[in-house]
């Protein structure tokens, strides 16, 4: 039977990265990684945040760079493959949870002060389309391919949160409400499907 783990996702760290040296020499660093989804629910016609939290662990010399250069509020885009860990707890209770294995991780917006300020419930608002990389090359100065079918869908979806940036900017420029919400409009496959 045939498989595939390719995960890639673009979040706010909520934590400082958390960096170890093992017995065998290599670095592994963990990220605590937050990414969110505005929508609206049909039912009651409100505005909801849904808010994903995942563990990323980096290793080697990308783990170095990791604990050198990010910092909690910075966003990162990371492709890697999903792993399941089970464990038992003090308790004795059997307790699982999946993460992230990161292959590549790209470095995205400033190492500023705005990227402290940001947090995993707004990040998405808060950002430009600077903070994005271009079609060509990432902040980080790594070179995406074109011609690489996950690079070349990862390109077309970064282009679509540019745009989606750029036009909720200026919208809210135009609208300028007084509450400072952005009204987001749901587009397939990302509408809510749920009875609740």
């Amino acid at each position: 039977m045939a498989s595939f783990n390719r995960v890639i996702i673009i979040g706010n760290l909520t934590r400082d990265p958390e960096y170890r040296s093992l017995a065998s020499g290599q670095g592994v660093c963990r990220l605590g990684l937050a990414t969110n989804r505005q929508f609206k629910n049909k039912q009651s016609g409100s505005m909801v945040q849904e808010v994903c939290y995942i563990d990323v662990d980096v290793w080697g010399a990308q783990a170095e760079s990791c604990r050198q250069y990010l910092q909690k509020g910075r966003a990162v885009l990371i492709e890697g493959r999903l792993k399941y860990d089970s464990w038992d707890d003090q308790s004795g209770q059997k307790r699982s949870k999946h993460s992230i294995v990161a292959e590549n991780v790209k470095f995205l917006g400033s190492n500023g002060a705005a990227s402290e300020n940001l947090s995993a419930e707004n990040s998405f608002e808060q950002s430009s389309a600077a903070d994005f990389p271009s079609s060509s090359s990432s902040s980080a100065g790594v070179q995406l391919n074109p011609n690489n079918p996950v690079e070349r869908d990862l390109l077309a979806q970064l282009e679509k949160a540019q745009t989606r940036v750029k036009t909720a900017k200026a919208k809210k420029e135009e609208s300028a409400p007084a509450t400072g919400e952005i009204d987001f409009q749901d587009e397939p496959p990302f509408e809510d499907q749920l009875p609740f």
